[in-house]
């Protein structure tokens, strides 16, 4: 079977920086995966993809020009259908073996086999493999259709009147089979071997490419373009780093930025820029944010991680003097930071408190009420849990906090700049004189906003996130607003992680349970209204909440939920994990002391039969019928095997006891090693569903017994091996 390495590029319009990292991936995935299905390249095949702003393409080697024939066998019909009494077929059995473009002559080489009680007629053939032209045609209509495509465009053809759907208008299609062009056609183009460099600098235009294997060294040496979405990445890091050093400065490490500006250029050029040091006396993060999210530049910090005022240009032309290009830039950026100084000016003009009552003119849900509402909520939830950690002191800070955290809503740089929220209400407290454990609270109240952030800085700060979060939860749940899929619109499970997160990683002696119910007590109690006019207690009764109990529970089993899955993800085993959780504990912050004693526990070799025995006990338990009694009647105990458990568990009982009490769940855990050999004899030598009632009871409270000394620190019924 012959091969060469194939080359297919789809020359389009710019592409959305956004979305091309993803298009480049997807767009190699599915152009593989469907000639690999057909059998025009292995498994194993090297596969490169391309990606840049006007441009998806990729080389594959050892491509075949026709796949290679296929045994296939083809079941027809039960032979009592298929053929007559003399063995002849029958008018059934020609119509089917017409439609596979057979006819009768193949009846005497048709197999018979048995399924179950049934001889069955079955076709062995060989299917003819697909051309390479068929099998590209049928790879591209199939990727094509299946891109991440947010939104397509629709745009006409150049006859003017038929039209087709792509993310932008696509001008070319280049599909070369070594040096052969392969005549398929997607998009209304044909393919050729003619492809477009950089728009500005392409040294030949069009670039006639000689083969599949010449691409990438035609694109550079004739069209100034590196085809190579990595590639192209790596060199924009090289050149940040290096100017940055002449500078003495840093680039900011933003991944997500350096990926989009990767997807703007197509030759990158690093020039250094700077703008007037009077707008450092903005707060740096406005700045950093305007220069990266309007301009798409990498500003640059000093050894401190201090704003210089000097950035970075990723240029897509590289001119002999860039003084214009530079100058350019400075100026619109000069506009963009004097609009960042505006706002900040302004919103100082006005300070937070001032602004609070105006978030009552904010809708939050219209089945929740405002923001000023729910401000009410989340102060009231935050002073109970100030409460709870540090008394009257405590709450009183955190009630102020939670009061002014959600003011900034209102300021311009933050309606300019949702991004900022928390960061400003930072700065505007500090900059009114409040202290900085309520500034701090105000910005860290929305922490953690993503996976791997930080964590409030104080416990002010961590009683307001603590009640922010609980307050979405809570009433996002009861109103049934709950995340289904891939959709999560009030970042429900973000949420849950934080309260995770802060009650673990702070060590909070909060019960999780306690924790939602007394939030949501808060919730249906709290006066939201100050206005005692009829017209306003009428219009406040319906906004009155009700919390339903079923939307707690739910809630609490949702962050369970999510509690395992963060914990699995962290390298705990399923077993692990089940086995802590299966017990619910409600302090959340024992869990990982629990799952490490777990993980001691299992490497002893007494694990296995005490997770068996473990099992064995609540089996018996729960077919048990009526209740259990929780002593034990020593003098009931008539086998010698069930008086040396019961001796066993009584002196284990205090050890165990206090090495829980004291936090030692793995030492707790260890002792129960001593359980094994009494209760392999209980087991060999003790009937426990036993005729005398009494006694039945009595093995059944020991073994209640048995299993709550067993079950302090995890359930180790969920280590047995299944």
């Amino acid at each position: 079977m012959m091969t060469q390495n194939l080359l297919v590029e789809l020359l389009v319009e710019e592409l959305p920086p956004k979305s091309l990292k993803q298009l480049d991936n997807s767009f190699a995935q599915l152009l593989t995966a469907s000639l690999e299905v057909q059998g025009l390249i292995t498994k194993d095949a090297i596969v490169a993809s391309y990606a840049t702003p006007r441009r998806l393409a990729m080389h594959i080697g050892n491509v075949a020009a026709q796949a290679a024939d296929k045994a296939v066998t083809q079941k027809l019909m039960p032979v009592a259908v298929g053929l007559d009494a003399q063995g002849q077929p029958t008018p059934p059995l020609l119509k089917k073996l017409a439609s596979f473009g057979v006819d009768a002559t193949v009846v005497p080489q048709l197999k018979r086999v048995m399924e179950g009680k049934t001889e069955t007629l079955f076709l062995d053939s060989t299917v003819k493999g697909t051309s390479l032209t068929d099998g590209l045609q049928k790879a591209l209509q199939e990727t094509i259709s299946q891109l991440p495509i947010p939104k397509v465009m629709t745009y006409q053809l150049a006859d003017g009147w038929s039209s087709v759907n792509f993310v932008r208008p696509a001008h070319a299609l280049v599909a070369l089979h070594g040096a052969d062009i392969v005549p398929v056609n997607i998009l209304g183009l044909q393919a050729g071997r003619e492809t477009q460099g950089h728009r500005f600098e392409a040294r030949v235009n069009p670039i006639v490419l000689h083969n599949a294997d010449s691409y990438v060294q035609q694109l550079i040496t004739e069209g100034v373009v590196v085809v190579s979405f990595a590639e192209r990445r790596a060199e924009i890091v090289r050149q940040l780093a290096l100017a940055a050093a002449k500078e003495n400065l840093t680039p900011i490490d933003d991944d997500a930025l350096l990926d989009e500006v990767t997807a703007l250029v197509e030759h990158p050029n690093v020039l250094v820029c700077k703008f007037d040091a009077e707008f450092l006396q903005v707060p740096q993060e406005c700045l950093i944010l305007t220069m990266k999210a309007n301009q798409k530049y990498f500003p640059l910090l000093d050894t401190q991680e201090k704003l210089a005022n000097k950035f970075l240009l990723v240029s897509n032309i590289r001119p002999a003097d860039a003084t214009q290009v530079i100058a350019g830039n400075e100026r619109v950026v000069r506009s963009r930071l004097a609009d960042a100084k505006f706002f900040f000016d302004q919103d100082r003009k006005k300070t937070l408190a001032l602004r609070v009552p105006e978030l009552d003119k904010v809708v939050y849900h219209n089945k929740v009420g405002t923001q000023g509402q729910r401000m009410q909520y989340v102060r009231a939830i935050a002073k109970m849990i100030g409460q709870q950690l540090g008394g009257d002191a405590l709450a009183n800070q955190v009630y102020e906090a939670a009061t002014l955290a959600k003011a900034d809503l209102l300021t311009d740089m933050v309606g300019e700049f949702p991004e900022l929220q928390g960061i400003m209400g930072r700065y505007y407290a500090q900059y009114e004189g409040l202290s900085d454990d309520i500034a701090f609270a105000i910005e860290d109240h929305y922490k953690p906003r993503f996976s791997g952030d930080t964590l409030p800085r104080n416990l002010a700060g961590i009683c307001v996130a603590l009640a922010d979060k609980l307050e979405t939860l809570i009433n996002m749940f009861n109103i049934g607003e709950t995340p289904t899929g891939d959709k999560d619109p009030f970042a429900l499970r973000r949420h849950a992680l934080g309260v995770i997160r802060i009650l673990i990683e702070k060590i909070l002696p909060l019960e999780l349970d306690k924790l939602v119910y007394q939030a949501a007590i808060v919730i249906a109690e709290e006066e939201i209204y100050t206005d005692y006019s009829e017209s306003s207690i009428k219009m406040m009764i319906g906004l009155k909440r009700h919390i339903k109990i079923e939307s707690r529970e739910q809630l609490l089993v949702f962050i369970y939920e999510r509690l395992a899955g963060n914990l699995r993800e962290q390298g705990y085993t399923a077993q692990e994990v089940d086995a802590v959780l299966g017990l619910n504990p409600q302090n959340l912050s024992d869990i990982p002391k629990r799952l490490a004693a777990v993980r001691a526990f299992v490497a002893l070799p007494e694990a296995i039969s005490l997770a068996a025995a473990n099992k064995r006990v609540g089996n018996i338990l729960k077919k048990s019928e009526g209740s259990i009694h929780d002593e034990v009647n020593a003098r009931l105990l008539q086998e010698e095997a069930e008086q040396v458990l019961h001796q066993t568990l009584t002196t284990l009982l205090s050890e165990t006891e206090k090495a829980f009490a004291a936090g030692d769940y793995t030492a707790s855990l260890q002792t129960l090693a001593k359980l094994k050999s009494p209760i392999d004899v209980f087991f060999d030598h003790v009937m426990v569903n036993v005729e005398d009632e009494s006694l039945r009871n009595n093995r059944l409270a020991l073994l209640k017994q048995l299993q709550q000394t067993m079950n302090r620190v995890a359930d180790l019924s969920k280590l047995a091996v299944s």
